[in-house]
């Protein structure tokens, strides 16, 4: 029996349809974004100044940079897998679509600027406010991304014809507790880095980070809702 929330026709083929488009360029393009600033993230890994003998001396005071390095690499990596999950849900591409995805894309690209000013306050000898702001700032720049997902997510309710067959109006709504979910905790880690302790909100950061990644497929088609004995409910197959 068909689910009240699915529309009752889908375009066969999304070029055909006026103003819809189809997704492969959007792939491409967002793939491509991707692999550029998770590759710029290894720029701020350099070779430090060192006495002859005190390479590994050198190496060992870098750890800031390998912190905010692995975590920035793991973020734009769930970034990208929730990105991947998303565009499976759609069959086809309109302007407003692809702005929003632009929307998100810029949320990627601030992370290697966001990761080059928390690896510099998290260095031996920084000063404790310069902490705080390098949280604050990681915490808003990742609470901004949430933003446009959450836009997304309401779009693609209010015009179930590009989804994907056998995506539903009830699973996409069911999806936008993520991104409001990114967006509250988000800003309560930059909230408890700048009032309580950085290490807090960037512990924070890191659950919530963990957190989008357990959900990239879906709050129950994910790890965390095996984890919890949830079904798979309105969405395709992989």
């Amino acid at each position: 029996m068909a689910d009240r929330d699915d529309p009752p026709n889908r375009p066969g083929s999304p070029g055909v349809v006026a103003g819809v488009s189809e997704t492969d360029r959007v792939k491409a393009f967002s793939d491509g974004v991707f692999a550029i600033v998770i590759t710029l993230l290894v720029l701020e890994l350099r070779v430090p100044e060192h006495e002859p003998g005190g390479l590994l001396h050198g190496l060992l005071q870098e750890w800031p940079a390998y912190l905010a390095f692995v975590v920035s690499f793991v973020y734009v990596g769930v970034i990208w897998l929730n990105h991947h999950a998303l565009l499976r849900l759609v069959a086809g591409m309109t302007l407003a679509l692809n702005w929003i995805n632009l929307a998100v894309l810029l949320g990627a690209v601030i992370v290697p600027f966001s990761t080059s000013v928390l690896a510099a306050a998290l260095a031996p000898g920084s000063d404790d406010r310069d902490r705080r702001v390098a949280v604050v700032l990681y915490a808003v720049a990742a609470a901004l991304m949430s933003a446009p997902w959450m836009v997304l997510f309401g779009y693609l309710r209010r015009r179930p014809e590009l989804l994907s067959p056998g995506v539903t109006r009830r699973y996409i709504r069911s999806q936008a507790f993520r991104p409001l979910t990114g967006l509250l905790l988000y800003g309560l880690s930059g909230l408890l880095g700048w009032f309580v302790n950085p290490v807090v909100g960037l512990v924070g950061i890191i659950v919530m980070i963990c957190y989008h990644a357990l959900t990239s497929e879906g709050l129950r088609e994910g790890p965390l809702g095996r984890l919890l004995g949830r079904g798979s409910a309105g969405r395709p197959a992989s």
